[in-house]
Parts: C-alpha cells; sequence; structure tokens
C-alpha cells in the first residue's frame, strides 16, 4: 500500500533527494559524460570536487562520478538555481546523506526552502522598486531630452 508520502515522494524536487549510495557495480561517468549529462563546464565540476561537494573516484588523473555524485549533482544544481549557498548546499547534502530519517529531511528542507521563499520575496519587491525608479527616470530622461530639442 502506497501512503500519502511515498505517493508525492516519487515525483519531489531534486532538492529532496534521496542521494543514493555509489554501487560498485554500476557504470560510472567520466568528467565529459557529466558534464554533458548535467549542461556544465568541466570547470564547475571540478569546482564542485574542490569545495568538496562531490567526490568523484580518482583513477590517476582521471574522474569518474557515481550514483551518488549523480544524485548530488541534481540537488546542487536545483539548489543553486533556486540561489541557495555553497554552505547551504552542503548542509543539504549532510542532511540526505547523514542519519535523519526522511520525515526529517523533508522538514528541515522545508523550512530551509521557506525561509529562502522569503528572501526571494523580498528581493523581488526590491527589484520591482528599482524598476519603478528606472522607468521614471528614464521618462525624465526622456522629457529633458525632448524639451532641449536637437541642440547637440
Amino acid at each position: 500500500m502506497m501512503t500519502e508520502l511515498s505517493r508525492s515522494a516519487v515525483f519531489g524536487p531534486d532538492l529532496a533527494g534521496p542521494i543514493e549510495a555509489d554501487d560498485p557495480n554500476a557504470s560510472k561517468l567520466s568528467i565529459a559524460e557529466m558534464s554533458e549529462s548535467f549542461g556544465v563546464t568541466l570547470r564547475a565540476l571540478r569546482f564542485y570536487e574542490e569545495k568538496g561537494l562531490l567526490r568523484p573516484e580518482r583513477k590517476g588523473a582521471r574522474r569518474f562520478y557515481g550514483t551518488r555524485d549523480v544524485g548530488r549533482m541534481k540537488v546542487i544544481l536545483q539548489a543553486k538555481r533556486l540561489g541557495l549557498t555553497l554552505v547551504e548546499i552542503r548542509e543539504i547534502i549532510s542532511l540526505l546523506e547523514g542519519r535523519t530519517g526522511r520525515i526529517g529531511q523533508l522538514k528541515v528542507l522545508r523550512d530551509m526552502c521557506s525561509k529562502q521563499d522569503d528572501l526571494l520575496q523580498e528581493q523581488f519587491a526590491q527589484i520591482e522598486e528599482q524598476v519603478k525608479e528606472m522607468r521614471g527616470v528614464v521618462k525624465a530622461l526622456d522629457g529633458l531630452i525632448e524639451a532641449n530639442g536637437d541642440q547637440d
């Protein structure tokens, strides 16, 4: 029997994970394949590795990404689109890979997302004010140009 949570979790956001552990028998993606799969640069992948967000397997100078890193990348990209910081992204990954139960994870994520929503709403209101003021400045400049004619 499918519970209400399991029905909605099937279509949950990438941010909610889960991040699965690597399967040693599963094939791994090269850095080029990972880059192509997610539409990010090689530099971005190296940056996320440097920051500890991705942990590819190393064979010499080559990097190979398993199931865990693919799951992490989905979380990273959605969190980035939502404007979350690297520190917050690291917290989310730790939460999803930690020992907190699934409902506890979802509640923490919901609180984080709610706070981010509040911040984005505040920023949106500020941008609307800036746009309104800018339109007034442009209108005033148009008026000055019209009033002074072609005096160049």
